[in-house]
């Protein structure tokens, strides 16, 4: 007697997009701990009285059972995906924080354009995506610190931004100037370029101060992301201008959509 199967282990997963494939059933981009970023076909999601639908919202933590690969059905091969998409068989609920809502909720999409762009699907990153969790629950819990919301939404973000370009390869050490592999003085200031690393700059009100890149680099090395917030606090304004350059370079875009979105509604309510 053949030996039954084990069925699938659940994975932890976030909704990261969501788009109509037919009448009752999405095609969903999904961020998960053991598998980074993946494609799915939720069935009959759509339908008032599925199960998926109540529970396949972003921002909140999932364990989801993935089928296999599915075949040509009536509403066609789901466009752009190929072999690299799985059917959902099944999704819960995994506990976690309260729904985003205000300028966290645009964060939060800032969060997820981040991850659609920078990450190719099947390649996990289980420490970006604990990242990802923590930086959300700092989103909501920033939301009700009036006082310092936009302070600390702004530094989520940064340091999101710094563990989403560390952990794919591309950020330079921060505490060396990258030409002549010195470390940086606390007192000069210094440019992120994407190709050139970390350069010094004699203008005075240029780039990062060196004092900042140390302690950014120093709280990575530590993998303590209460630092590097902490640190992303010193130079906001500065930090983000030399971020924004590396992301839109090795995103491969102009301009992100979500950024653009909260620049608009910044105008709407100075």
């Amino acid at each position: 007697m053949a030996a039954r199967r084990a069925p699938p282990a659940p994975l932890a997963a976030f909704v990261l997009h969501r788009h109509d494939w037919s009448e009752s059933s999405l095609i969903l981009e999904l961020f998960t701990r053991d598998q980074g970023r993946i494609a799915v076909i939720a069935k009959g999601a759509k339908r008032p009285y599925s199960q998926l639908r109540p529970v396949l919202l972003a921002f909140q933590r999932l364990h989801i059972v993935l089928g296999g690969k599915p075949a040509r059905a009536s509403g066609g091969q789901p466009p752009g995906d190929g072999p690299d998409i799985h059917l959902l068989r099944g999704a819960e609920w995994a506990g976690g924080g309260a729904m985003l809502d205000g300028a966290a909720l645009l964060a939060g999409f800032h969060l997820n354009e981040l991850l659609l762009r920078g990450l190719a699907r099947h390649d996990p990153h289980p420490r970006l995506f604990d990242r990802y969790a923590d930086t959300l629950a700092e989103l909501a819990d920033a939301h009700h610190d009036p006082e310092h919301a936009a302070a600390r939404t702004a530094a989520a973000l940064r340091a999101f931004e710094l563990c989403l370009l560390a952990e794919t390869g591309v950020l330079p050490d921060l505490a060396e100037v990258t030409l002549t592999q010195q470390g940086v003085q606390v007192s000069a200031r210094y440019l992120l370029d994407p190709e050139a690393g970390v350069l010094v700059t004699a203008q005075p009100d240029a780039g990062v101060p060196g004092a900042t890149l140390a302690a950014l680099q120093a709280a990575l090395n530590a993998q303590d992301l209460a630092a590097l917030r902490s640190a992303c606090l010193a130079a906001p304004t500065e930090l983000r201008r030399q971020l924004r350059g590396l992301l839109h370079y090795h995103l491969g875009t102009a301009r992100l959509r979500t950024r653009a979105l909260m620049a608009e509604v910044q105008k709407l309510i100075a």
